[in-house]
């Protein structure tokens, strides 16, 4: 079992409370940090089978809800809107102020985040100003979209926010936004919508049914999410990740997402070329979108940890090197 508890710290928005989780093993005893960046439409809680495995291998895990989603909202109409301004570069300052928290508290311990979804985008965008101190990253449930796409969504947000104002939520955006995704799966089923998500009927019923899965996104946030992949395109960026910092890509074969995996090579190959020097990419056959939350969820669990140790592994040889 581990130990839970739950704070807030100010946002980079400056007027945000951020709800924070951390789930350490009752033991005491510490091995490494992960943080976690959560997915779009969802909550740092929905993460907690994951954390709880991780704890009793050791490790402290951590991750906080990010502007607009969970806990981090002054009311329930902020669900979906990011930020007036920046919205991306607020959530990802809120990542560093957390990881800072946590460095400042734990300063000897390896240090790892994972992204998901939105977060694996998020978390990509991280590495390139922060990706320094760090032991390892995790980018799950991760994709590529073209600029030309990015850019047609951006201009479609804008001009509806010219008649609508930013906190409208659109059924056009969402339907331009989602509609591939809901396209790919016709499964039987009474929310067919969130199929995409997961094979495990009870998980999509689950998301479904939890008022911090089950809202719409509003304008801004849409243009958030596209602000930040528009940043990850650009190879400039890519090349200030560091070299040395070990990268794991993890996604579903189904996920579409990841393009059915088209894009998630696409990122790998795009890693490659900044010049990534540990780089593992994994693609799970027939497993979706929350790979963490599908059924057989138990070899990511495995596989993520026996990457974490590996890492763990070759920092303590050089650490004994160094003696």
């Amino acid at each position: 079992m581990a130990e839970k508890k739950e704070f807030y710290f100010p946002s980079s928005d400056k007027k945000t409370e951020i709800h924070a989780v951390v789930w350490s093993p009752e033991s005491g005893n510490f091995r490494a940090v992960l943080q976690i960046a959560h997915g779009m439409i969802e909550f740092i809680e929905r993460y907690e089978g994951f954390a709880e495995f991780l704890t009793d291998r050791g490790f402290l895990v951590a991750g906080h809800d990010h502007l607009g989603h969970g806990k981090s909202i002054g009311s329930r109409e902020d669900l979906g809107y990011i930020a007036k301004k920046r919205g991306s570069d607020c959530m990802a300052a809120d990542m560093h102020h957390l990881r800072t928290l946590l460095q400042k508290k734990y300063p000897e311990l390896p240090y790892f985040m994972l992204g998901h979804s939105m977060g694996s985008y998020l978390l990509r965008k991280y590495l390139t100003v922060h990706g320094e101190g760090l032991d390892g990253a995790m980018i799950l449930g991760t994709g590529s979209v073209s600029d030309a796409v990015v850019l047609l969504g951006r201009v479609l947000a804008r001009i509806i926010a010219l008649f609508r104002g930013w906190r409208y939520r659109s059924p056009l955006m969402e339907k331009a936004f989602f509609s591939g995704a809901y396209s790919q799966f016709d499964m039987d089923g009474s929310h067919p919508e969130n199929s995409w998500l997961t094979r495990d009927e009870e998980v999509v019923k689950a998301y479904y049914a939890n008022p911090g899965c089950n809202f719409h996104f509003t304008l801004n946030g849409f243009y958030s999410v596209l602000e930040i992949v528009h940043y990850d395109n650009q190879e400039k960026y890519l090349r200030r990740i560091p070299k040395d910092l070990p990268l794991l890509l993890l996604s579903g074969e189904r996920d579409p997402v990841g393009d059915l995996g088209r894009g998630v090579r696409r990122v790998e190959a795009q890693l490659r070329k900044a010049g990534i020097q540990d780089l593992t990419c994994r693609l799970y056959p027939e497993y979706r979108h929350e790979i963490l939350n599908e059924r057989g969820k138990e070899q990511v669990y495995q596989d993520i940890a026996d990457w974490c140790e590996r890492i763990l592994q070759k920092k303590a040889e050089r650490e004994d090197m160094g003696k």
